[in-house]
């Protein structure tokens, strides 16, 4: 009988620590952000911008203060998806772009902490920072990622949680390119 082959993994689920070979890092993880790793993985000799925009947990939020950290929840086959689904159209619309990661953390974070990162390199800043912006706003109106916030007196769900829309029918809300 053959040796069986392992089953392909998605790209989302490879290991966040390590920078992919090809132009786009997406991935979800429980671990810490490797934010220095990959503006070095994006600074490419054909880029002249590296934008990165990180979403860090903060003491407070709409209606609340207090905020003492955040715990994030995935349904992550479906938000791999959706994080490709945002580099894929945001390659489409700007294929400039040289590389593209989109790293969020699920779990329980402390206030400070990096929850998502978004780093764009391209030849040219006005590129990035578009595509920067375009990632975050689409990540978060499409990818199934939940947050929990924790406060002295105990904890709820964010009350800023919207509808996870279609990254497609993200892309074309007006304000889209």
């Amino acid at each position: 009988m053959p040796a069986r082959l392992p089953a392909a993994r998605p790209p989302y689920n490879d290991p966040v620590l390590t920078p992919p070979d090809r132009s786009d890092w997406v991935s979800l993880t429980s671990d810490r952000l490797p934010v220095d790793t990959a503006i070095s993985w994006a600074t490419t000799p054909g880029s002249g911008a590296v934008v990165c925009f990180l979403g860090v947990v903060r003491d407070r939020s709409e209606g609340r203060t207090g905020v003492r950290g955040l715990t994030y929840e995935a349904y992550e086959e479906q938000a791999g998806r959706a994080l490709t689904a945002v580099a894929a159209e945001a390659r489409r619309r700007w294929p400039v772009v040289e590389r593209l990661a989109l790293l969020h953390r699920t779990g329980s974070l402390a206030l400070s902490e990096p929850s998502v990162a978004v780093v764009v390199s391209s030849p040219h800043r006005s590129e990035a920072f578009d595509v920067a912006r375009f990632c975050i706003d689409t990540l978060k109106e499409t990818v199934p990622i939940w947050k929990r916030e924790l406060w002295e007196g105990g904890s709820d769900w964010s009350t800023a949680d919207h509808a996870i829309r279609p990254v497609s029918r993200a892309a074309a809300e007006p304000g889209g390119r």
